[in-house]
């Protein structure tokens, strides 16, 4: 039942996720993260909180528009930490030259580990295991 109850509380943060990300809101997303943060791309060099949202500012500011999705596909509770495989798909619409907009898609599987910190779920890691970019 406990399991019920984290992932309906995680399902809201979701949706304010998403919305702040078709938004390019960095700020309401990156208010969902703990303060000991840490983004690790997929191949990449893992980045604390603060690169991170320097990196997603810069990210929003080029795009034109952003559209987002999620799915779970399993999740588990271990040790006071959530952890949630997810399968997300974005759609990044650039500017391209004077007129035009380039369309990217990104697929990524994330695993995104949530505790809760004094009440509130916060994510504490992400680590994306595989990203697709067409």
């Amino acid at each position: 039942m406990e399991t019920d109850l984290i992932i309906s509380a995680i399902n809201e943060i979701h949706q304010a996720v998403n919305q702040a990300l078709i938004n390019k809101d960095a700020d309401a997303y990156v208010a969902i993260l703990d303060h000991n943060f840490v983004f690790t791309p997929a191949g990449g060099v893992a980045l604390n909180k603060r690169d991170y949202t320097i990196d997603l500012r810069k990210y929003f500011k080029g795009a034109k528009s952003f559209d987002t999705s999620h799915y779970r596909i399993k999740s588990s509770f271990e040790n006071d930490v959530f952890i949630e495989k997810i399968a997300r798909k974005s759609i990044v619409i650039r500017p391209n030259l004077l007129f035009f907009s380039r369309k990217q898609t990104i697929q990524t599987e994330e695993m995104v580990h949530w505790k809760n910190i004094r009440g509130e779920w916060k994510v504490i890691a992400i680590e994306i295991v595989l990203e697709e970019k067409y």
